[in-house]
Formats: structure tokens, C-alpha cells, sequence
């Protein structure tokens, strides 16, 4: 990292950014370019778990080559000045790079789409569709290296 003073080294922050953050931008390569696409997910213990359909383009992605890169933020605060160079952001971010497996079992299925409920704040015992969990599936995705970076006072 170029700017070693807004590396985040303190593993306990990169985890709360991962766990609390809403929307992870998964990177994946189509015929040699670049496709990102924004999931909901769940992370646990170093890996993030994502509810997805069976069938469309980020699975076909995914079965030619399932190494990943994600980015996660929490929300940015803008500093507004009257000079326009003088503007600053507040933010924490993490990237990073893992390995997805897709999970097709009924209780890895199940754990997985536990972990996602909850962190979007369904409560109580979740009991699911037999049907409905047929027709989806759990992405995993292990993580293999992660950094963070942070600018503004936190």
C-alpha cells in the first residue's frame, strides 16, 4: 500500500468493516475483463457467504473461474470545502481476494442463508421453503488475503 498511515493493520477493524458493511462488490473475469457485481453477503470467520440463484451470469463466471476479488466500505462521509481541492472523505474499506465454492446442500444452504438473514435483522427461529431452497444456492467465499484502508479520524 502506497500510503502506509491509512493502512488499517489492526485485524479487529477489518473485521468489524467486513461484518457491518451492507453490500460487497465481487470482481470476476469474463473473456479477460474486468465484471463486478454488488451482493448482499453475511461474513463469518473468514468467509463471506452469499444467497444467490442457481443459474445466470456470475454463476457461468464462477464455474470457468472461481478465484474472486471483493471491495466491502462502510458508508463515506464527504467534507465539503469552498475549494474544490480542499474536499476530503472519511471512510474505512477493505479488499481483498478468496476462492468461492458453491454450496448446494440443504444445511450449508441453511447456514449460510441464516447468517444473511440475521445480519439484515430477521429474528427468531428461520424456517425456509423446502421449495424455495431447492431453486437457490449459498456461495462461499474464502478468503485468502485482505487488507483495509481508512482516511479521517475514527
Amino acid at each position: 500500500m502506497r500510503r502506509k498511515e491509512k493502512e488499517i493493520t489492526d485485524n479487529q477493524v477489518i473485521r468489524e468493516i467486513l461484518s457491518e458493511s451492507e453490500i460487497c462488490r465481487l470482481g470476476l473475469v469474463e473473456n479477460g475483463e474486468a465484471y463486478i457485481v454488488p451482493v448482499n453477503y453475511a461474513y463469518d470467520n473468514g468467509t463471506i457467504y452469499i444467497h444467490s440463484a442457481p443459474e445466470g451470469r456470475k454463476i457461468e463466471l464462477l464455474r470457468q473461474n472461481n478465484f474472486v476479488t471483493f471491495e466491502i466500505e462502510l458508508p463515506p462521509e464527504i467534507f465539503r470545502d469552498n475549494t474544490p481541492c480542499k474536499w476530503s472523505t472519511k471512510y474505512r474499506s477493505v479488499m481483498g481476494k478468496g476462492i468461492i465454492s458453491i454450496l448446494s446442500d440443504t444445511v450449508s444452504k441453511k447456514r449460510g442463508l441464516d447468517l444473511i438473514m440475521k445480519k439484515y435483522g430477521a429474528g427468531g427461529d428461520l424456517n425456509y421453503n423446502e421449495s424455495s431452497l431447492t431453486k437457490m444456492i449459498i456461495l462461499e467465499l474464502r478468503i485468502t488475503s485482505v487488507t483495509g484502508k481508512q482516511s479521517g479520524d475514527w
